[in-house]
């Protein structure tokens, strides 16, 4: 998925969405997104198009990325 079709298909369906279910519908619909193949520079590239949107892709690109950030020295000591 390019930049455009990430904006294209959000705008037709986020006029249709419940307001108070915005958020979370946007940040599953970036994690569809991203299992359809869609890169983080191509969600860069969405930025600006809408606040919700942009929301959900800053918060999917801060989120950690499995065990490359995972530190066993946090672990439990017996």
């Amino acid at each position: 998925m390019d930049e455009n079709q990430i904006v294209d298909i959000w705008t037709v369906f986020k006029e249709n969405i419940d307001k108070k279910n915005i958020e979370t519908i946007a940040e599953r619909y970036v994690d569809v997104c991203a299992d359809y193949g869609a890169s983080d520079q191509a969600f860069q590239n969405s930025l600006g198009s809408c606040t919700y949107l942009d929301n959900a892709i800053d918060y999917y690109l801060d989120e950690p990325g499995g065990f490359e950030d995972y530190d066993d020295e946090d672990e439990w000591e017996e």
